[in-house]
């Protein structure tokens, strides 16, 4: 006879054999979740004193930026590449490489606690010195990373754990949970994976739940009512998807060649001299803020959301501005993001269109023209469409900012074959020892 006491402990033993490592790693992305969810929002809280520091500054000095954007910029750049490389730029495309590496150790040089802590130190110090940068950019490395420290405790889940962390960070930096998701699936892995999406979708709950807590419900941009029926305004969308995808195009066209060097001997003195090349981005910065009267600085949040509501009083060369200073801020090598101030260029953008479509609301062309340029810079439009639509709370205008995404995609590949993020990816990924050819004996 078997012995029932001997039998109830190998059951207790195969339950906590399969059951405690279960639990054990969904209490991980959940946690992970919590923790990257707070995150965002110190992030956000401080980046957003980062940018009333440098105001601040410009209000009692004038020609500050003059100092601060080339002394700030050769400074970041000489940080970033001394201290911390890895941290250049937005991050995604760190995150993307690392998503796709399997060696622990060559992850680790692009998601880590030190890359993570460098990454928002370096971005609040360009945010100081007025460069045209975002934050959720950077909050996607900074969650990659903070899932790969919690990641030691299930080493075999790391491209979950990364893919998990990349879309809490855009889930809690928006307040934008769906779009989160999308991010992931569509941007982050290019695919849908079955065995993660529970496990990704709680992580995003719980970095939800930790803004929502915190900062409480709130829309990105507020809420807009706007609609667009079916009749001639509807000229709009396609010419909103052709302008903005192919400038979003070409923006992602300048970022792609200045980071991957092209033949000419500009290119091989940027490689050569790095800090100088990032002091004059800085100088080219001030010169666009000069020219914008100071509103090509920082995010672009407030100056899409006045454009959005219909009340703006921007210089006409607020958007094509915005789109050259933010590519400086970007080709300069100092960490930060492209999100936000591409979704202020295409709502400059939209002011500028605007004589011209004179029956399309201006609220209207703001959204399928953000929608458009962000989908012509990332080429990702599930992901452009999800993020704009959640962050107006807009149903109203589902279909239509649908239709200017997939526009704006076909018109950014005349000019640029790949989106941004994964070309720039290439560059973070392990070169591939050429295979022997094979010979006959």
């Amino acid at each position: 006879m078997t012995d029932p006491v001997a039998y109830h402990r190998r059951a207790g033993r195969h339950v906590r054999h399969v059951w405690w490592p279960m639990w054990r790693r969904r209490a991980l992305f959940v946690v992970g979740g919590l923790a990257v969810g707070g995150l965002a929002v110190a992030m956000a809280k401080m980046a957003d004193a980062a940018q009333g520091l440098f105001h601040g500054m410009v209000t009692m000095w004038p020609w500050a930026p003059f100092v601060l954007g080339p002394g700030g910029f050769a400074l970041a750049a000489w940080l970033t590449s001394a201290f911390f490389p890895g941290a250049q730029g937005s991050g995604i495309p760190q995150v993307i490489a690392a998503h796709h590496m399997q060696d622990m150790q060559l992850r680790s040089k692009l998601v880590s606690l030190r890359i993570a802590g460098g990454k928002i130190v370096l971005l609040l110090l360009g945010l100081v010195c007025g460069a045209s940068a975002g934050r959720e950019g950077p909050t996607v490395q900074v969650g990659a990373s903070t899932m790969f420290f919690f990641g030691r405790l299930e080493p075999h889940r790391q491209p979950g754990l990364l893919l998990a962390g990349s879309a809490a960070g855009i889930a809690a930096a928006f307040n934008a949970p769906l779009a989160g998701i999308i991010f992931g699936i569509e941007e982050m892995s290019r695919s849908f994976e079955v065995r993660a999406s529970g496990l990704v979708l709680g992580t995003v709950i719980a970095a939800g739940l930790t803004s929502l807590a915190v900062v409480g419900d709130y829309t990105y941009f507020g809420s807009t009512s706007a609609s667009l029926p079916i009749g001639p305004q509807w000229i709009a969308v396609l010419v909103a998807g052709v302008i903005c995808g192919l400038a979003g195009g070409l923006f992602s066209r300048i970022l792609i060649v200045v980071a991957t060097g092209f033949v000419h001997p500009a290119g091989r003195w940027i490689k050569t001299k790095p800090i100088l090349f990032a002091a004059l981005c800085g100088l080219g910065l001030a010169l666009c803020g000069l020219a914008g009267a100071g509103s090509i600085f920082g995010t672009g949040y407030e100056q899409a959301q006045t454009i959005l509501r219909g009340n703006a009083t921007l210089t006409p060369l607020f958007g094509p501005l915005k789109l050259f200073a933010t590519a400086l801020s970007s080709v300069s090598g100092i960490p930060g993001g492209i999100f936000s101030p591409s979704l202020a260029v295409g709502a400059g953008l939209a002011q500028d269109l605007a004589p011209l479509l004179p029956q399309v609301p201006l609220s209207v062309l703001a959204v399928l023209c953000m929608t458009a340029y962000l989908t012509g810079v990332v080429q990702a439009p599930l992901t452009s469409f999800v993020i704009v639509s959640e962050m107006t709370e807009n149903h109203a205008l589902v279909i239509p900012i649908m239709l200017a995404s997939l526009v704006a995609q076909a018109a950014s590949k005349l000019v640029c074959k790949e989106g941004v993020y994964h070309a720039l990816s290439t560059q973070f990924m392990p070169i591939q020892a050429p295979k022997a050819l094979a010979t006959d004996h």
